[in-house]
């Protein structure tokens, strides 16, 4: 970067948080080039340039009001622009909380897809690709074409300075791509795994296409495996085609050094069905974003999110959804559990847009403050341009009913058991409308290890946490 440069980041910005970053793309722009895709380097250069008129977003900005951005993003973390291998076998190294589900098994270390050896491929039906973005789009793939239709189209109409960061300093990225007709009927569990010696910065990519008549169910499970700050930027873009059905499970289990801003676009055409469960179990602090778009006539969505945090832990979800076409249907049901001095926001807009009608819209956000000193902001939206629609929204903030400790106690339960089975009880209407079984049932039990304190570590990991 030349000193005319740098004279003009400085002016714009002073010292803030976005210097670092602008300095970081001018100096290493061709290294990160060289080490990525062309389908990813086509939008590079525009992403910058969104992102120096953006900024990091501050709390005055309606949809970032609840974490304070600026600040996440301060401190100075290392990144791997020059792709330097990781010294990891997932295989051997890691077993995962959610295991035995009879899934087909992908691995994300990092922000780089974990290439399979043979002996680990999972057979996918004929036409069906799960692969790193960069590998599809150095090759002769006539998927090329394809990503290029496809990648960053629904993040670059978002004026989103995460989202801009993340484009510009993405280098690989995870394809899930599911043709025409094709049904996959096993479930694809993806382990993403945060493994560093220093203290990481991730941009994490990923791109899902569904065409017309296909499914497909994805597990998304997120771990930190070192003892180390991490700060994870992730990016999910979501096509579901026509009559298609997309399932995306996320279930985050990292710790309290760990920072994730997570955005997820969705795109739904005609009679689509697309479920989106996001669970916390264990972080430091989170931040979700889902934009999702009911582009096609007899589309439906069914979003459900459940928090358990405690300590000084802080979970914020921000949810967006637009009905564009008439004849929809949208659900959410959002839940926290807040302990401690813990820290719960959650903000749903649903969007009915002019000619929307026959739309059915619920939301519903309700939540449980086990101290005084723990905290939940809840702010459930509705904004309608059509006028033959159903819609409803509702928020609750309480605590734990007296009358049902007492009634539970006078029957010889102690009161930190009646507790705690009143606290799982409450997450539990979450958990049972999830469809994929051995994942339900698996998270009742994590849930029920939550509230006891027991769940600290993934049963045979063998890296520290």
């Amino acid at each position: 970067m030349d000193k005319q440069q740098a004279n003009n980041v400085t002016e714009q910005w002073g010292n803030g948080a976005e210097a670092q970053y602008i300095d970081l793309f001018q100096q290493c722009r061709q290294m990160i080039c060289d080490h990525s895709s062309p389908v990813m380097n086509a939008v590079r250069d525009e992403a910058f340039e969104r992102f120096k008129a953006l900024g990091f977003p501050s709390k005055k900005v309606e949809r970032y009001k609840y974490t304070d951005v600026q600040q996440l993003m301060a401190p100075d973390y290392g990144l791997n622009l020059n792709r330097l291998t990781i010294p990891v076998n997932p295989y051997d190294a890691f077993k995962c909380d959610v295991p035995n589900l009879s899934t087909l098994l992908y691995f994300v270390v990092n922000d780089e897809f974990y290439a399979h050896e043979s002996t680990h491929s999972p057979r996918l039906p004929e036409g069906v690709v799960i692969d790193s973005l960069k590998n599809v789009t150095s090759s002769d793939s006539p998927l090329s074409t394809v990503l290029s239709a496809y990648y960053n189209r629904l993040a670059q109409s978002d004026a989103d300075a995460l989202t801009a960061l993340n484009t510009m300093l993405a280098q690989d990225g995870l394809l899930v791509y599911v043709p025409k007709n094709v049904v996959v009927d096993k479930a694809v569990q993806v382990i993403n795994i945060l493994r560093s010696d220093v203290d990481l910065m991730v941009n994490r990519r990923m791109l899902i296409i569904a065409e017309e008549n296909a499914e497909i169910r994805l597990l998304f499970c997120d771990h930190a495996t070192d003892d180390r700050n991490f700060l994870t930027t992730q990016v999910i873009e979501v096509f579901a085609g026509n009559n298609a059905k997309v399932d995306l499970y996320c279930l985050e289990e990292t710790h309290a050094k760990n920072v994730r801003l997570s955005n997820v676009y969705v795109q739904q055409e005609r009679d689509s069905r697309v479920r989106h469960n996001i669970i916390t179990l264990h972080n430091g602090v989170t931040r979700n974003k889902l934009d999702l778009t009911l582009a096609g006539e007899g589309a439906e969505c069914v979003c459900n999110g459940c928090v358990i945090a405690d300590k000084q832990q802080h979970v914020d979800n921000n949810t967006l959804i637009t009905h564009a076409a008439a004849h929809c249907t949208s659900n959410e049901l959002y839940k926290y559990v807040l302990d401690g001095k813990a820290t719960g926001a959650f903000a749903g807009r649903v969007y009915v847009a002019h000619g929307a009608q026959k739309t059915s819209s619920q939301m519903t956000n309700q939540n449980l403050t086990a101290t005084k000193e723990a905290r939940m902001y809840t702010q459930p939206m509705l904004e309608i341009y059509a006028d033959d629609v159903k819609c409803a929204h509702g928020s609750t903030v309480g605590q734990l009913s007296d009358a049902a400790l007492f009634y539970m106690r006078q029957r010889g339960i102690p009161e930190h058991e009646a507790r705690t089975l009143l606290q799982v009880a409450f997450i539990r209407e979450v958990i049972d409308q999830i469809e994929l079984i051995p994942l339900r049932d698996r998270l009742h039990h994590l849930v029920d290890k939550r509230f006891r304190g027991e769940l600290n570590k993934c049963e045979g990991c063998k890296l520290c946490r």
